[in-house]
């Protein structure tokens, strides 16, 4: 590592450990994250309450193929003995998280609850379906009717009393899911993986409502958070953490804003060819990166991905930290695929060396299994035998620990 007058430097293998490092994914001594949250009691909760916070958020996906959904799988990654069932029962009324639009539709830490005020003011204005709102503004009021008379109340709930046919049902999903974006309903919990609404007032705790954030001061605290769950970064990646978009000019204000500050630091990315990338790093993160060489992986197995790891979604990044083509075909047909449906990336040391596809059958009062429907090498892939220590690493994992 090296620093010019103004710009500080990163090679390859010193951004991809601290990346490592940043996402709980080496050893904890140096994470500063739990290795360990067995069961499902008050311990496995604040385990997983610390990595969201890291990151800044947890994204959801309803995809279980894998015999657990995605934020399960983040969560199975990086805390040993973690219970895959907990992670459908995270968000529950008292509990330190609320759900919003982060990444994608995501759980996120309370504190940042007032952040995204200037996003819940612009999605008045649905970014999808317009001013869904105001042009079915008897149902919106309907909707808060009965939310306020008759409690908490899930989408399918909603749908029903009131609904003409299926375009009636159709409307009052969207009108509902236009009162979260825009902050006046809230996600109280999911049963099932089903949301479950009510009025913002009942479940966001009146302290948090109360101090809403400028934008300005929203845009710093996000790209500084962000930053932090990846260690270093390009603007575009920053912003992508968070989907702030035609924002350019307000990005760019917030991150020189937080450099005079001295809380971040300009720096390079410095490919073995000598290109190089300008990004972003958090001063601790670079004297952490300076000492790359103690940044040593673990010595396991190997540990499975979530193809949707807060780690993985920037296909560019992986690419340039790892080498990986970071690939996902579930949109595809199957006769299209060359990975598979759900594949998920192995880490192995500091490299991603495998990706396997991998499908849960469920069988009554017998419990499950996983069967490994493809293990692909990267080294195969790439015209190099693999070595024998190499295969051992992508054993099949356990039926218990699917995430693992």
């Amino acid at each position: 590592m090296g620093e010019g007058r103004e710009r500080a430097s990163l090679g390859v293998r010193e951004a991809r450990r601290l990346a490592l490092v940043r996402a709980g994914l080496l050893r904890p001594r140096r994470s500063g994250l739990p290795r360990r949250a067995s069961g499902r009691g008050r311990r496995a909760r604040r385990g997983a309450h610390a990595l969201i916070r890291r990151f800044g958020y947890l994204q959801l996906d309803t995809v279980s193929i894998a015999g657990a959904r995605s934020h399960g799988i983040v969560l199975l990654s990086r805390l040993g003995g973690f219970d895959p069932e907990l992670a459908e029962e995270l968000l529950r009324p008292g509990e330190p998280l609320f759900e919003y639009w982060g990444h994608e539709a995501s759980w996120i830490p309370l504190e940042l609850y007032p952040a995204f005020e200037f996003r819940r003011r612009d999605f008045r204005e649905h970014p999808w379906w317009g001013d869904v709102l105001g042009e079915h503004s008897e149902v919106a009021g309907g909707i808060l009717e009965r939310l306020r008379d008759e409690g908490p109340l899930r989408s399918a709930d909603l749908e029903g009393e009131g609904s003409t046919g299926w375009w009636g049902m159709k409307l009052a999903r969207r009108v509902t899911a236009a009162l979260w974006s825009a902050g006046e309903v809230a996600i109280r919990e999911r049963r099932g993986f089903q949301r479950v609404f009510d009025l913002a007032e009942r479940v966001i705790p009146e302290e948090v409502r109360a101090r809403p954030l400028p934008r300005d001061e929203s845009l710093r605290i996000l790209l500084l958070r962000a930053l932090a769950g990846h260690g270093w970064a390009e603007t575009g990646t920053l912003a992508a953490t968070w989907r702030l978009r035609n924002l350019r000019p307000a990005i760019h204000r917030a991150l020189d804003e937080l450099r005079e500050a001295g809380e971040i630091v300009p720096c390079d990315l410095v490919a073995d060819g000598g290109e190089r990338r300008r990004g972003w790093v958090r001063p601790a993160d670079l004297e952490l990166a300076a000492d790359a060489d103690r940044l040593r992986p673990r010595r396991d197995r190997g540990v499975l991905l979530s193809p949707f790891d807060p780690m993985l979604w920037d296909r560019p990044r992986v690419q340039r930290l790892f080498g990986f083509d970071q690939v996902l075909e579930i949109f595809k047909r199957a006769e299209d695929r060359r990975w598979g449906y759900y594949c998920l990336p192995v880490l192995a040391g500091e490299h991603l060396v495998a990706r396997v596809d991998l499908k849960a059958e469920r069988r009554p009062r017998r419990g499950g299994r996983l069967r490994l429907l493809a293990c692909h090498f990267e080294a195969e892939e790439k015209g190099r035998p693999v070595p024998a220590h190499d295969h051992e690493r992508c054993a099949p994992p356990s039926p218990a620990t699917p995430g693992r």
